[in-house]
């Protein structure tokens, strides 16, 4: 499969609406690119883009780009941008990221400001971070480090992994919660105007991969703390590997899943969650549940 220009252009035409004063989408019934049984004749765009509101995006990966399929979000506020996550392919020729951030920004709310980008990511895994290097260097682009120290050096978090720090856009304030277990840098992000909360790969409706039983344990009940203060209209993972009957997931390297669980997860979910992390106990278990799948690695 090529994904060269006119296929950029495409994902730009089907999947821009670019009509600000549009309604919020309906994140549960929005339909999803989600891979093709002949990847030679795929012909869905690289990148899905999906516009939530007039200054929040969300992004989609080819499957038959990376079976990986991860989500990236990008919010704008009045002096910066910020995009969670680069996805599972680095060559833009393929994958053509950075050009679709900046074509986004460019056509936003603030189109007139040269608003200063920020790349961050939800974790230190291949697939959120393959794309940086098209971001590198780039002028007014602030490419955040993947390890836990230039994590907290970047947000200024001095107590890793307890304390809850925010991250002002301009006239947009974001909340980074620093959530180890899936692995070490691991951290979510809530959106307070959209009141969307980022889980990353520690919960989305799939398989949830724990590295550290002990931290992970601790990172969802901070997480079920955070939500008991604060509104939350979704919960959105990076992945989607679950289907849509209950408890049935794709199996890994799945290039085609036309019967996809919806995105969004809620608080019930993340409950249910921390519920069975804690009858589990301190020995790591495989569990299936009927939206995600608690997967022990080590």
């Amino acid at each position: 499969m090529k994904l060269g220009p006119y296929k950029f252009l495409l994902a730009f035409v089907l999947f821009c609406s670019c009509d600000y004063s549009e309604k919020d989408i309906i994140l549960d019934t929005q339909k999803w690119i989600h891979g093709s049984e002949n990847c030679e004749e795929n012909s869905d765009p690289a990148i899905q883009i999906v516009q939530y509101n007039d200054d929040t995006w969300i992004l989609r990966q080819n499957k038959c780009t990376n079976y990986e399929a991860p989500f990236m979000f990008l919010f704008l506020g009045e002096k910066k941008a910020l995009l969670m996550d680069t996805g599972a392919t680095a060559d833009e020729n393929i994958f053509p990221l950075y050009k679709t951030v900046k074509k986004i920004i460019s056509a936003g709310p603030n189109k007139n400001k040269d608003l200063e980008l920020i790349v961050a990511h939800t974790h230190k895994h291949g697939d959120h971070y393959a794309a940086d290097a098209q971001f590198d260097g780039k002028p007014n682009t602030s490419l955040i480090g993947l390890e836990v120290a230039d994590i907290k050096a970047f947000f200024k978090i001095s107590n890793w992994p307890d304390q809850i720090v925010d991250f002002d856009l301009g006239n947009r304030k974001m909340i980074i919660i620093p959530i180890p277990g899936h692995e070490a840098s691991s951290i979510a992000i809530y959106d307070p105007s959209t009141k969307i909360l980022l889980t990353g790969d520690s919960l989305y409706p799939g398989r949830l991969y724990v590295k550290n039983w002990a931290a992970y344990k601790r990172s969802i009940e901070r997480l079920v703390e955070f939500t008991d203060t604060n509104n939350i209209s979704a919960i959105l993972g990076n992945h989607i590997e679950m289907s849509r009957k209950p408890g049935i997931d794709y199996p890994i390297q799945t290039i085609y899943q036309p019967e996809e669980h919806q995105l969004p997860l809620n608080i019930k979910h993340l409950k249910e969650l921390s519920n069975a992390l804690t009858k589990l106990g301190d020995q790591p278990q495989m569990e299936i549940h009927d939206s995600f799948i608690i997967y022990p690695i080590d």
